[in-house]
């Protein structure tokens, strides 16, 4: 299964909407992969800027992919790549 940069995006804004008590429509996301850094997002709440490293991307994709598909799958099952965007592959 592979998750689009879009899904990556939806499951980053619904993961911060819900820890900082927000709609996700409050929560804007840019996604970033730099060779020092890896993989990075910025993440805007009401115009406060974060930045979210790996680790907490990969959690917001297994619970986007536990609330959305009902696949529970651990860290070691998804790895995000870059090919014309950034994608999450998850292997069964």
């Amino acid at each position: 299964m592979v998750l689009s940069m879009d899904e990556i995006i939806n499951a980053v804004c619904l993961h911060q909407a819900e820890r900082k008590g927000v709609k996700p429509t409050d929560v804007t996301v840019e996604l970033n992969w730099d060779e020092d850094t890896g993989y990075t997002a910025e993440v805007w709440v009401h115009d406060r800027s974060q930045y979210l490293i790996e680790a907490n991307l990969m959690e917001a994709i297994l619970r986007y992919l536990n609330s959305e598909y009902r696949i529970r799958a651990y860290r070691e099952q998804v790895r995000l790549e870059l090919e014309d965007e950034i994608i999450a592959v998850v292997s069964q």
